[in-house]
């Protein structure tokens, strides 16, 4: 009863016109403030062409650029945490996911996952960002700062996208510079536990060249002893529009990562540091002309891992050093043409190389350990058919595609859907999809409990859904209904023991609501809730979850703030306690000069004790500030 009644108050404090923000710059028109999500809005994630979002059958959820901006978060995917029904990100501390043990930042879409994350595919401008040896992002590469917006796909995207893409996929879209001169912006901002995050951003364009790059810097005591973090982090983007009809751009994303695990609060750990290193590079060329557009993309990442795995009191230091150096290279290509009116037909080809090396490195390198030196290729060809009919009032999608691993073999891949405008303000959907994920590298070969002789996670997605427009599109809602029933899921037969085999099952099911309404220009509340019931339990995938949030500015003051609500959250496989949390964050925002900001957030102003991590408390209320510079 408590925990409703405060979940209660921190909503009505959240949804007041007192307790609101938008974008910091208080001089912005009215207008750029309203991030209400449209039905026409044009989507680059759920179908290779742009498309808009009425004729998607897939449910998507779109992050804007303001929204990024107000959340004064150097990383992306607390923000996709609250804001996107569906999926939740754990988290360990203030600052840092961390990597191998004690690691947080697995990711989760309906309760498909994983731990580490290998069932939800992260895109950077459409180009995947898994590891060659390990198959799972890294949450800490992910910044803010280069994110125009973010679309994320919630349920299977394998027929495009392939492995990985179970679960749903989060594409996060770079900036672009879209006016001809240049611009900047800097900030900087400091907090509880020695927090610390200062980064720089310009663009550039003249004619048909365009440039943006940016740089950060992050560091953090950590709010326990040994949880240090820092952080380095660069990105650079080129474009050349080579005629009407033809683009071209090249990128670099690099960062460096140093962390510290603590280990749980009853089992510390000592050294237990790690050295990571990640890149990406890519190179596109895109079409588009009246009746068709396409691309070829070609990507390549990178990325090297030093640990030192530490040790408990009392023990010994280990004398080796687990090092690592992974690569992923491939190709995307796809085509779409409109063959008649209403028809879209996109054909596309993937391929994709990953692999790398892996050794317990001894001081004495003829003692060295080598796990792993091997790489891996996968192809695969796709076939995606839209048609709008009945006076473009339906949309009916079908899709195919064959995925071929070099070990697994082939796979194919189905998808049917259906969307039906009865109004302009009314969309209805339906689809079924396929979701499919192959055994990584580390499950295959890597420690134990690797088998060589995995096959692939496969699963059925089942879904209803409801968008509808209010008062002049004020007022947006979605309704979500799916089904989920998998097998062939990658566990041991009981925790910690045995091999990794195919006898996991999956059955979920829930729904799904949101909810956007710009009640004046500069004011704006939105709500998003979902329900995930589990057949079969689910660490880290909660059952309820819960975000209010409301943005008010006024002159050169805004203020906004968010109430989250997780109900019933597995956080152990050997316990049946399932976490309970509200967690109410704050931001306030003072535009002193046409080109200067200040800025203040606190975040868990409850002091909520909880754990996300079994045996990593979450810090408690903590506060930051810092300013804004606009060039």
């Amino acid at each position: 009863m408590y925990k409703i009644t405060l979940l209660l108050y921190c909503i009505v404090l959240s949804a007041s016109p007192l307790a609101a923000g938008n974008s910091y710059s208080g001089n912005e028109p009215a207008e750029a403030l309203n991030d209400t999500i449209r039905l026409d809005e044009v989507i680059v994630t759920g179908t290779m062409p742009k498309v808009n979002l009425r004729n998607l059958p897939i449910s998507i959820s779109v992050i804007s650029g303001n929204q990024i901006e107000e959340r004064i978060q150097p990383n992306i995917l607390p923000l996709l945490t609250e804001e996107v029904p569906g999926l939740f990100i754990t988290q360990r501390g203030v600052m840092g996911y961390g990597v191998a043990n004690g690691a947080a930042g697995g990711m989760s879409m309906r309760g498909i996952g994983g731990a580490p994350t290998t069932g939800v595919l992260v895109l950077i401008d459409g180009h995947p960002q898994y590891m060659g040896l390990m198959g799972h992002p890294l949450a800490d590469s992910y910044q803010s700062m280069m994110t125009e917006r973010v679309e994320v796909v919630r349920g299977p995207a394998s027929v495009l996208y392939g492995s990985n893409a179970m679960g749903g996929v989060i594409n996060i879209i770079t900036k672009k510079q879209q006016r001809d001169g240049s611009h900047g912006m800097a900030q900087v901002m400091y907090g509880s536990y020695n927090t610390l995050n200062a980064e720089a951003y310009t663009g550039w364009k003249k004619e048909r060249l365009h440039l943006v790059g940016n740089i950060g810097y992050s560091r953090s005591d950590g709010h326990r002893e040994n949880m240090d973090f820092e952080q380095w982090n660069g990105y650079a983007k080129v474009g050349y529009d080579i005629s009407r009809h033809w683009k071209s751009f090249a990128d670099l994303n690099i960062s460096n990562t140093e962390s510290s695990n603590p280990g749980m609060v009853t089992a510390p750990m000592i050294d237990n540091d790690a050295d990571i290193t990640r890149g990406m590079t890519s190179l596109a060329v895109e079409n588009e002309y009246a009746n068709t557009s396409g691309a070829v993309k070609l990507f390549y990442n990178f990325g090297t891992h030093r640990i030192n795995d530490g040790y408990a009191e009392g023990e010994q230091p280990r004398p080796f050093r687990f090092n690592s150096s992974d690569r992923m290279a491939g190709v995307s290509l796809y085509q779409s043409y409109s063959f008649f009116t209403g028809n879209k037909t996109t054909a596309g080809f993937d391929y994709q190389h990953f692999g790398g090396e892996a050794k317990n490195k001894f001081p004495d390198e003829s003692d060295n350990v080598q796990l792993a030196d091997t790489s891996l290729y996968n192809m695969a060809g796709y076939l995606n058919l839209q048609q709008t009919i009945l006076n473009n009032k339906l949309t009916l999608n079908a899709g195919i595609r064959l995925d071929h691993h070099q070990i697994n073999g082939s796979e194919w891949i189905p998808q049917l859907g259906a969307s039906f405008t009865p109004s302009a303000t009314t969309v209805l959907k339906a689809i079924v999809s396929k979701g499919f994920r192959n055994p990584t590298i580390r499950e295959m070969y890597m420690f134990p409990p690797q088998n060589p002789d995995l096959k692939a996670e496969r699963l059925m997605n089942y879904e209803v859904s409801l968008l509808q427009m209010l008062m002049d599109n004020r007022l947006s809602l979605g309704v979500n209904l799916f089904y989920i029933k998998g097998d062939n899921m990658i566990q041991q037969p009981q925790p910690n023991m045995g091999q990794w085999v195919n006898i996991g099952e999956v059955e979920n099911k829930g729904f799904e609501l949101s909810a956007s309404y710009q009640a004046m220009p500069n004011l704006r509340f939105s709500a998003n809730y979902s329900y995930l019931n589990m057949t079969y339990k689910i660490l880290t995938a909660p059952e309820h979850k819960l975000y209010v949030s409301g943005s008010y500015t006024k002159g050169p003051w805004g203020i906004s703030s968010g109430v989250q609500y997780i109900g019933n959250i597995y956080t152990s496989p050997s316990d049946t306690r399932q976490e309970t949390f509200v967690l109410w964050n704050v931001r306030a925002n003072y535009q002193l000069l046409d080109w200067l900001n200040l800025f203040i957030k606190g975040e868990n102003l409850l002091d909520q004790k909880y754990e996300i991590n079994v045996g990593y408390p979450m810090p408690g209320a903590t506060l930051f500030g810092g300013v804004r510079v606009k060039i």
